[in-house]
């Protein structure tokens, strides 16, 4: 099979590659990561003039992708990178639940994300559904056109800068059913939702949401009522898919800082890099290098699958990134010494990202169970 990019991905990898070259340094990102919002609304529309979100879309939506491997091309670079604008969030997260479930009007503002003017933020997660997706105890009731929405959603990403956030109610069903879901879209500021913010370890911010009798119209749902699970699995999946690739990037910019500091640090006359257990160490993180590379090629090329054969290999890639990924995380910061861990540096940012990726839409024990499960099914 081949493997190599088509020359539309090529180019989009090059210039997006040379644009974080020049633009996204160490230094920056520090300023970024300081401020009060988390991410660069500057860099942000630069991107999304740069064509990097419409990418993420079909054209039937207004993109020129939105494929599995549109996905890891564009994440890729943001994660050799260390990108910490919330592009997985707002544009693959949430831009696939318009796209799948959105009626004529909702659909139209896909226009707005490609376009870099719209943020939005999917409220789904609670204190106690950990990476169940069917956990669902916030509760939306309807009467007379009128939806209230009740309860409480944890580590909501970029929920503070969101315009929009999609949340997940159930409105029929035990708290663990698939049926019975739905999503609404509810504009930053409405009455009864209190947002409350904090910084991530990896970069960027998140926040608990709670929802006190937050009136909505019916139409702010999006799909309908009670449908919306395959919806929400899909979008899971293709955003697996994105941070596994980007995962994959900063695992390559994790190495190649071993390497060259490696190759530069000196004892006894010459480079640390040609001891032998040295060297032994980083042949295997390189090893582990192409195992993930070949995960996210299999997760992206199996994306527009059916479901089954879909989740199955988009499990199959979050195991092994999250055990593959801990040991590149683990074994730079070894091989540097204390240098890696100063904010100033690097691979500082880029092992806590490579760490912390493994937590987030389920670490390699839920989907080791999930894999087996499917498997076995």
């Amino acid at each position: 099979m081949n493997f190599d990019l088509t020359e539309e991905r090529q180019m989009l990898q090059d210039s997006l590659r040379r644009f974080l070259k020049d633009r996204y340094t160490t230094s920056v990102r520090n300023r970024i990561l300081e401020s009060d919002s988390g991410m660069s609304a500057e860099i942000w529309a630069e991107l999304a003039e740069l064509g990097v979100i419409g990418a993420l879309f079909s054209e039937d939506h207004g993109g020129f992708g939105g494929k599995g491997f549109d996905l890891s091309v564009v994440f890729e670079e943001l994660g050799r990178a260390g990108v910490v604008e919330p592009f997985l969030d707002t544009a693959v997260l949430c831009g696939r639940l318009i796209a799948e479930l959105g009626d004529n009007t909702q659909i139209a503002l896909i226009e707005d994300i490609i376009g870099g003017e719209l943020q939005l933020a999917f409220a789904h997660g609670e204190p106690g559904s950990r990476y169940d997706l069917n956990q669902v105890t916030t509760t939306a009731t309807e009467s007379e056109g009128i939806v209230a929405l009740n309860g409480r959603k944890a580590v909501v990403v970029n929920a503070e800068a969101a315009d929009l956030l999609i949340v997940s109610a159930r409105e029929s069903g035990a708290v663990n059913d698939e049926g019975g879901i739905s999503l609404f879209l509810v504009p930053a500021g409405t009455k009864g939702v209190t947002i409350q913010g904090y910084p991530l370890l990896a970069g960027g911010r998140a926040a608990e949401v709670m929802l006190e009798n937050v009136s909505l119209p019916a139409t702010a749902r999006l799909g309908a009522s009670g449908k919306s699970f395959a919806a929400i699995e899909t979008a899971v999946a293709a955003s697996n898919v994105a941070l596994c690739a980007e995962t994959l990037g900063a695992m390559e910019t994790a190495t190649r800082l071993t390497r060259e500091y490696l190759m530069t640090r000196k004892q006894f006359g010459r480079p640390i890099g040609t001891f032998q257990a040295l060297a032994h160490r980083m042949s295997d993180l390189l090893i582990e290098m192409e195992q993930a590379r070949s995960a996210v090629i299999n997760a992206a090329g199996h994306l527009e699958s059916n479901r089954r054969i879909r989740e199955h290999h988009v499990s199959a890639a979050k195991n092994l990134m999250g055990r593959a990924g801990r040991l590149v995380a683990e074994d730079s910061i070894q091989m540097h010494g204390g240098i890696a861990m100063t904010q100033e540096y690097e691979l500082a940012h880029i092992a806590k990202r490579i760490v912390m990726s493994d937590h987030r839409f389920g670490d390699t024990d839920h989907h080791l169970e999930r894999f087996i499960a499917i498997a076995a099914a």
